[in-house]
């Protein structure tokens, strides 16, 4: 058997069986108790879909055969890796589901949830309108029980709408916007079935600090935990309610840890609320580094005994406050490093907003094995399964609300933010993740009583010691706040300018919201912090010195770790690469791109984490060391190294020669500075060994040391003859789930005889998948082959509704005897573990759009109307644009 052949064996025929983490996501804001009386069916699977408008749609005897079949999440089209510009869709788009609901759910309250449907939306069932609603980020809750047939098909019908509307959240067009404002049902929706004695959803009910489930923590301490809960209740029945409301508290280990059982009575169509303590001896306190969950069950029985309704809260016991000349702590102790986290925006390439579960998850826990500890979910409420990750991982959380550099004097876009800051609070307040609510608008010129009632809000809507919110110190009202965003001046030495802050005051807490990006203008946007990871190892490592200590003053980590105390941390702008909608390019300053593959700054941004292993993190933790040097002919011969070791030996070309780095104990600098050894890499020493049949002495070989022992070791070679393709599913050990939505990445990447990568390669690979997957983006997006680009090429792949095998295959087209050597793949879904309502006939249906149908691009008169709006466009955007401009450089972005 030849090389070759050998190789496609060994590097091809891989079959993996992944074994999953023990991952749940919430649903509608809960976790489903078994036998409780409350049932929960997720219904993404088995949509029909159109984009353009349809007068009629709505009505249930529409004829909508030939609509495209679709599951959710959905984002309205798959688009191109370079998206931005405003090239995505714009405009009304319609969902039609056909479902047939079981007789043992007559008597039952059903209702809806979607849990976010961007732009404007309005819900049918069978014909009857339930629900306007004006916001992309909040749920959408709509009570169906009187509307539902038990003995034919139910039909519910959406229309969502994406368009420019300044009358909501965000406000701005999206050609004057610094995100992309996708469309569609682009998360999850379920169909929840309960009792007439039911707890009520918080985002259903109109009730100020109230309804469903309301979790606080009165005190907390090492020695002993006050866990408050308020449940909110309703009788909808026809009898008056006695009964019991039970609560236990289970530890991470599985063991009761408390129990509470309070007596509820409610007269018939009343609701009610009954507020309980439980009382933890020697808890275990979550905090970011040690993220102990809790199970809060909540079962409502009635006289007899038998539950009626119920519920699991997934808690986290702890306290965060900050005392002024104290500083922060957490649980009552004091914080004494700083949070340095990211910014997060929710898009991914080619999918746009609707990402599944699964990639939401996987974003947490790749930036948690990056070391990061705060995320700020830019610039709106994230999916609830995010933050579920982060509650699960760690990450303290800033919530935003939607918006950026926009205000409308218009009454209704002001009622329809306080609406918006209600939901945020009511959906978000539960998890454990929680760290600053930001209820202004971003970089943007509101009204001092605006800033007044909207942190008043936050305050009604969250009444306990936790609430804090944060205000730029330049905004009129910043000094209702107690958190002040802004950069730390004096170590950063930017200029300053009316929103950033001079003097520090102790009393206030001060984090910088957005930091990194270093632009030369804000319409030219060339810059020295966007790398797109195609460009190579130079400019990645100079990304990596910018966002960690330029010899220039610029707010970066050294600045950050080195600021006063009051000064908590900051999130770097960005953690991912991602679309806009005001500039042709990308974004191109994540320490990832927007498939999830790392930069060079990821692994300095992880060498920041502690080096102690943490058994508790279901993540990448404790030693590192990284050896940023591909050894390329064209690498800098100055070898650059990422370590959170105290001590680095670098062991070059066969221990010919040897390079040693000790930390130094300076406690204003950044935990682990860059380190560099100077003009010890030459490709020149490197052809001398290989040409002498040396290849095997050519390495540099990094291990990290503490203690004087190794505790961690990188060793680097060089990539030689490229000659085999190899796969990978970058999945996190989080298996695709055949529920007919979930997608995960494949990445394949040129490599040598050893499997190590050829990062300069120019070639294209073509995907082929079969079995239960398809390839997304082969036809729609141009995207097979797929462009190689330092190294790799990514795909992702969609999984069907039946679990199983899924076979991929990664080839470079054309036949030769040096030809690269294709590679397979056999992966496999699992069988989700949730109920599901569809329709099977409703699956897989490619068919087009009705001819003769409303839509963009239908016909010669359209797209000549769609030039004119365009051009029309582009003359506003020059406009918009200098404000944009204006407005950022006043603000003081980016630091």
């Amino acid at each position: 058997m030849d090389l070759r052949i050998k190789l496609l064996v060994v590097l091809s025929l891989m079959t993996i069986l992944v074994y999953g983490h023990d991952v749940s996501f919430s649903t509608a804001g809960f976790y489903e108790l078994k036998n409780s009386g409350r049932e929960v069916y997720n219904m993404n699977i088995g949509w029909r879909f159109y984009k353009g408008s349809c007068q009629d749609a709505w009505k249930k005897d529409y004829d909508d055969m030939s609509w495209e079949r679709v599951s959710l999440p959905h984002g309205l089209e798959l688009l191109p890796e370079e998206a931005s510009g405003c090239i995505n869709y714009q405009g009304e788009a319609w969902y039609r589901k056909y479902f047939s609901v079981s007789s043992s759910l007559k008597g039952k309250k059903i209702f809806l949830h979607f849990e976010g449907i961007m732009g404007k939306s309005t819900v049918w069932i069978n014909g009857h309108q339930l629900k306007e609603h004006y916001d992309g980020y909040t749920p959408v809750v709509v009570e169906v029980t009187d509307m539902l047939s038990f003995e034919e098909d139910n039909i519910v019908a959406v229309c969502t709408d994406n368009s420019d509307d300044p009358s909501y959240l965000p406000g701005k067009p999206q050609q004057a916007l610094d995100f992309t404002y996708f469309g569609g049902i682009y998360r999850d929706c379920f169909l929840i079935a309960h009792d007439q004695v039911y707890i009520t959803d918080a985002n259903y009910e109109n009730e100020v600090a109230g309804g469903g489930i309301f979790v606080h923590y009165p005190e907390v301490s090492a020695e002993h935990a006050e866990v408050g809960v308020k449940v909110h209740i309703r009788n909808t029945s026809v009898n008056t309610f006695r009964g019991n409301v039970n609560l236990i508290l289970w530890n991470s280990a599985g063991k009761e840890v408390s129990r509470v059982i309070s007596p509820v009575f409610l007269r018939t169509n009343k609701a009610g609320y009954v507020n309980v303590s439980l009382q933890v001896n020697n808890p275990e306190l979550w905090f970011p580094d040690s993220p102990v969950l809790h199970k809060l069950e909540i079962r409502i029985e009635d006289k007899t005994g038998k539950i009626v309704d119920g519920m699991n809260q997934r808690i986290g016991i702890r306290k965060i406050e900050y005392r002024g000349e104290e500083g922060l702590y957490l649980n009552g102790q004091p914080y004494k490093d700083k949070l340095i986290g990211v910014n997060r925006h929710q898009d991914f390439a080619v999918i746009g907003n609707a990402l599944p579960n699964s990639l939401h998850w996987r974003d947490a826990k790749k930036l948690r094995d990056a070391g990061i500890r705060v995320i700020r979910c830019a610039h709106y409420p994230h999916d609830p399964a995010f933050l579920d990750a982060c509650d699960y991982f760690g990450m303290l959380v800033v919530l935003p609300i939607a918006g950026w550099q926009f205000w409308n004097t218009n009454p209704v876009f002001e009622q329809r933010i306080y609406t918006h800051i209600r939901q945020l609070v009511r959906r978000d307040r539960n998890h454990a993740s929680i760290f600053i609510w930001e209820p202004v608008l971003n970089e943007t010129r509101f009204p001092k009583t605006y800033a007044k009632n909207a942190k008043e809000l936050v305050d009604k809507e969250y009444p306990y010691a936790q609430a804090l919110s944060a205000c730029d110190p330049g905004s009129l009202g910043n000094e209702y706040y107690p958190v002040i965003f802004t950069h730390p001046i004096p170590a950063s030495g930017a200029r300053k300018t009316e929103y950033t802050v001079g003097e520090i005051d102790r009393r206030t807490m001060y984090f910088t919201r957005e930091f990194g990006d270093n632009v030369d203008d804000w319409n030219s946007h060339n810059s020295n912090s966007r790398v797109h990871r195609s460009w190579g190892e130079v400019p990645m490592l100079q990304q990596a010195v910018h966002y960690a200590s330029p010899d220039y003053p610029y707010t970066c980590l050294e600045s950050l770790y080195a600021s006063d105390k009051s000064h908590v941390g900051g999130t770097l702008w960005h953690a991912f690469d991602h679309q806009r909608g005001y500039h042709p390019q990308p974004f191109y300053g994540g320490i990832m791109d927007a498939f999830r593959q790392p930069k060079t700054s990821y692994y300095m941004f992880m060498s920041q984490r502690p080096a102690v292993k943490n058994a508790r993190l279901d993540a990448q933790t404790g030693p590192m060391v990284y050896v940023a040097n591909e050894m390329t002919p064209f690498s800098p011969s100055d070898v650059t190294l990422y370590s959170n070791c105290e001590e680095v030996r670098l062991t070059v070309y066969g221990g010919g020669k040897q390079y040693v780095y000790r930390r130094a104990s300076v406690d204003s600098r950044m935990p682990s500075p860059i380190i560099v050894f100077k003009d010890v890499y030459h490709f020149m020493d490197l052809k001398k060994l290989s040409r002498a049949g040396k290849q095997n002495e050519v390495y540099l070989l990094a291990e990290g040391l503490i203690g004087g022992k190794v505790v961690a070791s990188h060793k680097r070679t060089p990539s030689r003859r490229p000659v085999a393709l190899k796969l990978r599913v970058d999945d996190d050990g989080l298996s695709l789930k055949a529920d007919g939505s979930d997608v995960v990445t494949v990445i394949a990447e040129v490599v040598d005889k050893d499997g190590v990568v050829k990062r300069l390669s120019n070639t294209s690979v073509k995907f082929t998948v079969s079995g239960e997957a398809e390839l997304l983006g082969d036809d729609a997006t141009g995207r097979n082959p797929v462009i190689v680009q330092w190294g790799s090429a990514p795909a992702l792949i969609r999984a069907t509704a039946t679990s199983g095998a899924v076979r991929i295959k990664a080839e470079i087209l054309g036949e030769g005897v040096h030809a690269i050597a294709p590679a397979e793949l056999v992966y496999y879904s699992t069988k989700p573990t949730e109920r599901f309502i569809y329709n099977a006939s409703e699956l897989d249906n490619k068919l087009i759009p009705p001819s003769g149908a409303t839509s963009i691009g239908m016909n010669g008169e359209l797209r000549t109307l769609e030039k004119e709006i365009l051009e029309l466009k582009k003359k506003l955007s020059e406009y918009e644009l200098r404000e944009v401009e204006e407005q950022q450089d006043s603000f003081g972005e980016q630091r």
